[in-house]
């Protein structure tokens, strides 16, 4: 298993910055560009145990996620564990915390990638784009916030 972590600090109350997260079309916003994000069955409302279905095209390549939300603690906690994917295990916790006049926004994933050997081969790239991901989600969502 792989954990992956990445902090920012944003200047916006810990609502907006919980309340942004909780609108699943915002993953839109902040999802690089090389990468199409579609949202099926959109539902805007989102709770603990809220099954969230979408595809993302990059390089052509359409993969389907069905993720579900497992952890909702207003305003400092989600957490979604992936239903299908393209990993073998994949846990996204979004941790929100007031960090004096900031708000530190704080992605951990934990992740296996499938395949056994083939999948460690492949390791560093996933590890790399994961982080280039994540750092574009979070210059994004400091972006809007902060604008």
């Amino acid at each position: 298993m792989e954990t992956f972590t990445q902090t920012s600090l944003i200047n916006c109350t810990l609502e907006e910055l919980f309340d942004f997260h909780l609108d699943t079309n915002n993953i839109k916003l902040i999802t690089p560009i090389h990468t199409k994000v579609e949202l099926i069955d959109y539902e805007k409302a989102t709770f603990e145990g809220k099954i969230i279905k979408l595809k993302t095209t990059r390089a052509f390549v359409p993969i389907n996620w069905t993720v579900k939300i497992e952890k909702y603690e207003y305003p400092n906690l989600m957490v979604d564990v992936a239903l299908k994917s393209p990993f073998a295990f994949w846990e996204h916790q979004h941790i929100f915390t007031k960090k004096g006049s900031m708000c530190e926004l704080k992605d951990v994933i934990k992740y296996k990638l499938p395949f056994g050997i083939f999948g460690k081969l492949i390791a560093p790239f996933i590890k790399k784009d994961i982080a280039n991901m994540f750092a574009y989600r979070h210059k994004q969502t400091k972006k809007i916030l902060e604008n």
